[in-house]
């Protein structure tokens, strides 16, 4: 500085070019994923019903900087059906890991299958996020360097703003001391001197705040490779677990339609009862079962005795065939086809199997003694075959429009019963209880089976069905009274229901002389324990 007086156009001049420069800035933001308001409700929704991501932000917040906006975008960028993510100039220089740390998972191979699963479901996209924890933490530990680079940056960014702010401070400052008398607009010398020194100021800052920036660029480039590895595998995991978690509450019998409307906390401790336990090793064989007995709902025919297998020849006119029917909008044919029908030689569609009467109630009797905690093949259990062969006759009375009733039994003075009646929902928590339950101690035939005759007698009395299916399964072989099986066989004569009866890992159940036998109007056994497909046929003619 010469110390000499300055005009104040001079001196606008100079400092012009950091005059505004601040409020020119472009808006930075801090989420790197573009989300609407609804997007942000959702988001906040999620977050405050959710205690596991609250403590999954805590802990990273005691290590890392600005990890809930990163948990915010990895929500997002799982949850919207469109996710785009910002420029990388758009960003605030703080938060450069975290667009680095989504732009990976969202660019990796694996993410868009994440995204199937995840879509539009805000308790899916939270679990995501919990599967990719770890994941998170690694990313953010190959970022340490980067993201203090970053946080450099950022300060070096609000310095430089800082000072272009004071320029103009200081080129107002001058302004109002300017002596106007001249025509010119004279400065004294120290407002101009002030202005001078604010512009050289400014020149510093600027200048370190691009090198703050480059560093911070070279430092995200030096951690990218691990980050984009880590990425790639946390997207693969997170898939996996939300899939699995998806196939367990299908197995389950609980649908997409039932998870979307279930509230979070409800659904997020049906999830974890499920998990837990003696459930989750159930889900596989629950689920193969529940295919299966669709399957074979499929494959039934329709107002036909059984399972179609052919043709033959009768006069059953429900069951001609259309070829034959069609003799009969000839004039010159109806006289053969009247006497091809007085002589039973009409083509018939022929079938076999038993005829799927039943009208009333199904009424599973489920067998819960010790004995049935034992493992087989594949360490499934007796009981776990059982319950999934009840849960499938669920299913199976539900699409009939029939009532079903669960009824646990072992000893004599030991049975629960579950009703689950066809004109109301299937609540999950009742088919769990069911699905829990264990009774223990011996086995009682009569306990169980008087129940079920009394609810089918109920059933009769005040609806006036008859017809219902009790299926009896049980891996054990228990006798009954004869003056019991005579009121027995009233029982069934005058409510016309059958009884149907699987033996489990029990050989001596079936045998010609055993009470089983004697009780069961269609008995089938199970050795293999792994082979769901040894009661599909009970699933065609129930």
């Amino acid at each position: 500085m010469d110390g000499t007086p300055s005009k104040l156009d001079e001196l606008a001049s100079r400092a012009g070019k950091w005059v505004g420069l601040s409020d020119a800035a472009p808006e930075r933001h801090t989420g790197a994923v573009v989300a609407d308001r609804f997007d942000r409700i959702t988001w906040r929704d999620t977050y405050e019903q959710s205690a596991a991501l609250r403590d999954l932000a805590k802990e990273l917040n005691q290590r890392h900087d600005h990890t809930t906006d990163l948990l915010t975008d990895a929500f997002l960028a799982a949850y919207k059906v469109g996710p785009r993510l910002r420029e990388h100039a758009e960003m605030d220089p703080s938060r450069l890991v975290n667009h680095q740390v989504i732009t990976a998972l969202t660019e990796s191979p694996e993410f868009a299958e994440l995204h199937r699963e995840t879509a539009g479901d805000p308790y899916a996209a939270a679990m995501a996020v919990l599967a990719q924890a770890a994941a998170l933490r690694r990313m953010l530990d190959y970022s340490r360097q980067a993201q203090q680079q970053a946080e450099q940056a950022k300060k070096a960014q609000q310095d430089a703003e800082g000072a272009a702010t004071a320029v103009g401070e200081a080129l107002q400052q001058a302004a109002d001391k300017a002596d106007w008398s001249d025509g010119v607009g004279t400065v004294p010398s120290p407002a101009a001197d002030a202005v001078q020194q604010a512009a050289e100021a400014a020149e510093t800052a600027a200048a370190a705040a691009q090198q703050a920036s480059q560093n911070a660029e070279r430092a995200l480039a030096a951690a990218t490779p691990g980050v984009r590895a880590t990425a790639r595998n946390a997207a693969a995991k997170a898939a996996e677990a939300v899939r699995q978690e998806t196939e367990l509450m299908r197995a389950w019998g609980v649908g997409p339609g039932e998870l979307e409307r279930m509230p979070f906390d409800q659904r997020a401790r049906l999830s974890e009862r499920l998990r837990g336990g003696r459930l989750a090793q159930w889900a596989e064989l629950i689920g193969r079962f529940r295919q299966m007995a669709g399957g074979e709902r499929a494959r039934k025919v329709e107002n036909a005795t059984g399972e179609l297998v052919g043709v033959t020849l009768g006069n059953d006119l429900s069951r001609v065939v259309p070829s034959e029917l069609a003799n009969l909008g000839l004039p010159e044919l109806r006289a053969v086809f009247a006497v091809r029908y007085a002589a039973g030689e009409l083509m018939l569609y022929d079938s076999q199997g038993e005829q799927n009467t039943g009208r009333g109630a199904v009424i599973a009797c489920v067998d819960t003694s010790h004995s049935m905690y034992e493992a087989g093949p594949g360490g499934i259990t007796r009981e776990a075959w059982a319950k999934a062969c009840a849960l499938a006759l669920l299913d199976q009375a539900r699409h009939a429009g029939r009532d079903f009733v669960g009824i646990l039994f072992s000893a004599a003075d030991k049975l629960q019963v579950f009703r689950f009646p066809a004109g109301r929902p299937t609540g999950i928590d009742q088919v769990l209880d069911f699905a829990e339950t264990f009774l223990g101690g011996g086995t009682s035939y009569q306990t169980p089976l008087s129940a079920a005759g009394e609810l089918l007698e109920e059933e009769f009395n005040d609806a006036a069905r008859m017809r219902g299916d009790i299926v009896m399964i049980t891996d054990d072989d228990c006798r009954v009274t004869e003056d019991w099986m005579r009121g027995w066989n009233d029982a069934k004569h005058r409510l016309g229901f059958r009884v149907f009866g699987v033996a489990i890992g029990a050989p001596r159940a079936t045998e010609a002389d055993s009470a089983l036998q004697a009780l069961c109007d269609n008995l089938r056994s199970v050795e293999d324990l792994t082979d769901v497909h040894a009661a599909a046929d009970l699933f065609r003619v129930i």
